[in-house]
């Protein structure tokens, strides 16, 4: 079996950066929804910890909305990461 030297073409690959810069800004977007969400599900203290308030903590806001946001901003980070900008 013979080998053949071949010589080996060169591929130029683009440097720089991994993603492109609007890519980023997606990604700083999908980090400032996730916060949001979280800050939404926050609160809940009382001064007293021995009363219960099970309206205010399960609240709408609590156990729907936030949980909503917080995987928008996560979707927002997938496609972030996936976004290619047309040339």
């Amino acid at each position: 079996m013979e080998i053949k030297n071949q010589p080996i073409k060169n591929v130029s690959q683009e440097e720089g950066m991994v993603l492109g810069k609007m890519n980023y800004y997606l990604i700083l977007l999908g980090v400032v929804v996730i916060v949001i969400g979280f800050i939404l599900m926050s609160g809940g203290k009382y001064t007293d910890p021995n009363v219960f308030n099970g309206d205010e903590l399960y609240s709408t806001r609590r156990i729907t909305i936030a949980p909503i946001v917080v995987l928008l901003g996560f979707a927002i980070e997938i496609f972030a990461i996936f976004y290619k900008q047309k040339k």
